[in-house]
């Protein structure tokens, strides 16, 4: 129980930790304060994971069915957007100081005569920090007096009322800001075209009210007013120092970079998301058996494992999976497991297509390990009235081979796992023998039984790029045809989905797996 707890409050913290990234980078980095944009961002970031949980936990818990299909959709579909959305914004930390050093490269590039601020929607030339600057904080903390902002990141200098002379310090009165050269700075003691001093450019022009400030928008005084004198109103920000609609080059890459990685991940999700609604390819293998009987030679299997019927995945997908099966024409159908992620009573119906399976020598079942999550033998004896033949530890004759069944291994815990004397042990070894088997880890068990070959799914092939690189590590084999000894094991990707309805990288599939005798 304390090792069940621990996993828990590992898993919880790291989606909390996850989520606290996400939302750094897709809401805070990416907004310019509180405001509308930043607080959707954040309710969304801490609705849809408890939607996830919520999800989940009524998965297997009893309450109504339409409950578990509201949770279900959104739940599922935004984990999977998770997965995809932290591994785009993780590449973009190795993007973002690329793209900075562009900007900084372009703007390096201006020629110094044409100085002055950005045009309205530009990238600002300086970054600013995630709240304000030096210089903002020090305008707004200061008393009302005539303080013009610094283009350059310098001190605030303002004219003097009594005779233009800059001096430091003061607020900016509302309207009258500007941007000015600072004292000391290299556009400060720039000419102006009369030859005037800077400090008589920015003080009283031409008898206007004195102490008022005139900004510059382009570091000359000539530029603060026209030639009659008038004062040219700066184009400016509210909150000072950034021209008005310029963005600064650090919210500037953050909205790239989290825009690309959000539609990355959408675009991932949805791809994939189609690929299992739109139902599985059919597959085709020729696997050749040293015992196979001559006449049996050409026989065909239809393999299809992990069906996954649940809350996402419901009768439309039974139908398009029997429909994919009876257009092969297969001998025999064998379903290796993992039908269903619920009860009968939820799931019974959604079913019923499998009744219209279509094989010479009839379709077969085994259970999986979701099968004893839901009742495994509610839908061991469900599966038979729909006309399939469960074998249970069991084994029959069919033609030149000998087909045997084995429950999967999660039985174990009520009494029912896989009993391999039982299923193979008194057969004529002189005979082919196919096994269904849910999982792949039992082949070693198949393989001193003198199996010739096992039929399993379980993996999904992975499911979800990079998840497959656990499930290759948690399985013998991840997916396809592979011998060990005298034995060899075929492992289908399924043709359904658990959690999210979503595979990238292990498309969904049907198998028909082709008999060779070598005596043909």
């Amino acid at each position: 129980m304390l090792v069940v707890l621990l996993v828990i409050a590992v898993v919880l913290t790291l989606l909390v930790a996850v989520h606290w990234y996400v939302w750094r980078r897709l809401v805070r980095d990416t907004t310019t304060g509180p405001g509308a944009a930043r607080r959707a961002g954040t309710a969304a970031v801490i609705v849809l994971p408890l939607l996830t949980v919520g999800a989940f936990t009524t998965g297997r818990a009893d309450v109504p069915f339409w409950l578990k299909q509201t949770f279900a959709w959104p739940g599922y579909l935004w984990l999977a957007v998770l997965l995809y959305l932290t591994l785009a914004l993780a590449v973009g930390e190795a993007v973002r100081p690329l793209l900075r050093r562009a900007l900084d490269r372009r703007a390096a590039r201006r020629p110094a005569a044409s100085g002055g601020p950005p045009a309205a929607g530009a990238v600002a030339d300086a970054p600013p920090a995630d709240g304000p600057s030096a210089a903002e904080a020090a305008a707004e903390a200061a008393p009302p007096g005539d303080t013009a902002a610094s283009w350059d990141g310098q001190p605030p200098v303002s004219a003097d009322s009594s005779g233009g002379a800059l001096r430091s310090g003061g607020a900016v009165p509302p309207g009258d800001a500007g941007l000015v050269p600072s004292a000391g700075s290299p556009r400060a003691a720039q000419p102006s075209p009369s030859g005037s001093d800077q400090a008589t450019a920015v003080g009283t022009v031409a008898g206007e009210t004195p102490g008022r400030t005139v900004g510059l928008t382009g570091g000359r005084a000539s530029e603060a007013a026209d030639v009659s004198g008038t004062p040219v109103a700066a184009d400016v920000s509210p909150e000072g120092g950034r021209p008005a609609g310029a963005m600064s080059r650090r919210l500037f890459v953050a909205r790239v970079v989290g825009g690309a990685a959000a539609a990355a991940a959408a675009g991932t999700v949805g791809y994939g998301t189609y690929g299992v609604l739109r139902g599985p390819s059919v597959k085709r293998v020729t696997v050749p058996l040293a015992r196979l009987a001559r006449a049996a030679h050409g026989y065909r299997i239809a393999v299809v494992s992990d069906i996954h019927i649940g809350p996402v995945l419901g009768r439309a997908h039974t139908q398009r999976i029997v429909d994919a099966i009876n257009a092969t024409q297969p001998d025999l159908v064998a379903v290796v497991g993992d039908l269903v992620d619920g009860s009968v009573a939820d799931l019974g119906s959604a079913a019923e297509p499998l009744a219209g399976l279509r094989a010479r020598d009839g379709s077969f079942f085994v259970t999986g390990n979701h099968e004893y999550f839901s009742g495994a033998d509610a839908w061991v004896g469900h599966v038979r009235e729909l006309g399939l033949t469960p074998l249970r530890n069991d084994r029959v004759e069919i033609g030149g081979f000998d087909l045997a069944g084995v429950d999967d291994v999660a039985g174990e815990r009520e009494g029912q796992g896989p009993d391999f004397t039982r299923a193979l042990g008194d057969r004529d070894r002189a005979r082919a023998a196919v096994l269904l088997a849910h999982q792949p880890v039992v082949i070693h068990e198949a393989v001193r039984h003198g199996v010739d070959l096992q039929l399993s799914g379980h993996t999904h092939g992975g499911q979800l790029w990079p998840a497959n690189y656990l499930a290759d590590m948690a399985n013998p084999t991840l997916a396809g045809l592979e011998r060990y000894g005298d034995t060899q094991l075929y492992v289908s990707r399924g043709a359904g989905a658990w959690g999210p309805p979503v595979r990238v990288g292990a498309p969904s599939d049907i198998t028909v797996v082709e008999l060779a005798s070598r005596d043909a």
